[in-house]
């Protein structure tokens, strides 16, 4: 169908490679032109080997199975006849350690806080059926055995 790609990029910049002490600091160049700032989390290689300025793996992860949610669920609201104003996710992934003993993102919750406007605005039932759609087609969602729930929040800030 498509392909996706990105350039991850690392260099060394001190003496002490083989010693383990080196800064995982590298970037992440998308087709478009973007280049983002990444590291490993500080909660898996701590400072001064990372920075937690900067965007690591797992919240890329959580962040790209949210994005695909909301846009997918945006895409359901819209053809639904919709009006839909703001969407706003908390999303939270947890790691656990699998079977073998190997970190992993295994679950992550979804928490969407979202407005609507127009004289046709949606009841619990059009929400819940949206984010079960959205969920089943997602693209990200489909490529993950991650556990993702949602948890809608209350409309407002």
């Amino acid at each position: 169908m498509s392909e996706h790609r990105a350039i991850i990029e690392w260099k060394r910049t001190g003496p002490d490679f083989l010693k383990g002490r080196y800064s995982r600091e590298h970037t992440w160049t998308f087709d478009g032109g973007l280049t983002v700032p990444a590291s490993p989390s500080p909660s898996v290689v701590p400072a001064p080997w990372s920075n937690p300025a900067h965007l690591d793996p797992e919240e890329a992860f959580v962040a790209a199975i949210s994005s695909c949610h909301m846009l997918t669920f945006l895409h359901l609201a819209s053809k639904d006849g919709f009006q839909v104003d703001s969407y706003r996710d908390e999303a939270v992934g947890v790691m656990a350690k699998n079977e073998r003993g190997v970190p992993w993102v295994s679950a992550v919750t979804l928490q969407p806080r979202i407005t609507y406007s127009g004289d046709k605005l949606p009841v619990a039932a059009d929400e819940e059926r949206w984010h079960h759609l959205a969920h089943e087609q997602c693209f990200i969602a489909n490529s993950i055995k991650t556990d993702v729930q949602v948890r809608s929040l209350p409309s407002g800030p």
